[in-house]
């Protein structure tokens, strides 16, 4: 992303969704994840010193459209992250929004629900923790566990207590996939941006991270036997995400399928992805009126008299003052004073 031949903004743009073009799925394919997405892809990036660069870039271009997405308080951003244990889930998230003010990032990690969530819809708890208008939103793990979780684990519909879900068949999944892309699609056309990455982890991957937590004393408390057992449900899941990326992909919700079994590159995928779309949302600081202007330009004139005897200039308002570079200053004004002079 960051290249000395192309530092425009558009260029810039242009080559991230370059990038993550080949990781989106489109709205109305038939996703087999073992035949269409491969967990080690790295797009011929060599290594992760060399994928260093892109991912400070990533989490640069973040920083920036984050500051204005907040100030202009118009667009909110809600980021939806599903991987199977040891994904990298956590890690991602630490190291793409790395570079953000903490004030306008909110995580929310979805557990079991409890008694009060089993009593209402099962959006509801999803819906009270969505991101306010100039936020970003991240869930990890997501609504999707409705359609993932309980498809793969289908004694705890009940618990739901859905009228009509008493036989649990290929309908129940195609009315809550309906659902979720409605609920979406309402929260698009309000504002708010969904974004949603698939951490594609393989089964030999997830081995040896198990491992390493197992035999590594600092990361014991990661691993449960519960991870374990879900491990045997494998081919479940991978048939459950196959459906559900099928089903959910939409023009204005797509699903990302990240290769994840180098954590580095995941982090460098999820922050194109996430710039790309703040890039879209295209976030600007708010202009203001006239009388505001004027406002501003009496209060910059009594906070100027208030200046001690002897006191430095604003470096800052200096430099303003010079104005672009390559750009001729007016008559008048502290860069012509020179031309002036010799005028004279």
């Amino acid at each position: 992303m960051r290249d000395g031949r192309e530092r425009t903004p558009e260029k810039q743009a242009r080559r991230i969704a370059e990038f993550i073009a080949p990781l989106r799925v489109a709205p109305g394919a038939k996703v087999n994840l073992a035949r269409d997405f491969d967990p080690a892809h790295k797009a011929g990036i060599k290594d992760k010193t060399a994928g260093q660069e892109l991912l400070a870039t990533g989490v640069e271009l973040l920083a920036d459209h984050q500051r204005r997405l907040a100030a202009q308080g118009t667009h909110g951003v809600l980021v939806c992250l599903q991987a199977l244990d040891a994904g990298g889930k956590d890690g991602t998230i630490r190291h793409v929004m790395s570079g953000v003010n903490p004030q306008g990032v909110h995580v929310t990690n979805f557990r079991v629900p409890s008694a009060e969530e089993l009593g209402h819809d099962y959006l509801w708890r999803y819906a009270c923790r969505l991101p306010r208008r100039g936020e970003i939103g991240i869930f990890n793990r997501s609504h999707y566990e409705e359609a993932l979780v309980v498809r793969v684990h289908p004694e705890l519909l009940s618990r739901q207590r859905i009228p009509g879900t008493g036989e649990v068949g290929k309908a129940i999944w195609r009315r809550r996939f309906r659902e979720i892309n409605d609920w979406e699609r309402y929260l698009a056309e309000n504002g708010f941006r969904v974004v949603k990455l698939f951490l594609n982890l393989s089964k030999e991957e997830q081995r040896t991270r198990f491992l390493r937590r197992i035999d590594v004393p600092e990361r014991n408390w990661k691993f449960s036997a519960a991870d374990a057992r879900e491990r045997t449900f494998w081919d479940a899941y991978q048939s459950a995400f196959s459906e559900m990326l099928s089903a959910t992909s939409t023009p204005w919700a797509p699903w990302y399928v990240v290769p994840a079994d180098r954590k580095w590159f995941a982090r460098i995928c999820a922050a194109a992805v996430l710039a790309d779309t703040l890039i879209g949302i295209d976030p600007r600081y708010p202009e203001i009126d006239d009388k505001s202007r004027r406002e501003l330009a009496r209060e910059k004139v009594l906070l100027e008299s208030e200046a001690p005897a002897g006191s430095v200039p604003d470096p800052y308002a200096a430099k303003l003052a010079k104005g672009p570079k390559g750009v001729k200053q007016p008559k008048g004004s502290k860069g012509s004073r020179k031309n002036t002079r010799r005028q004279r």
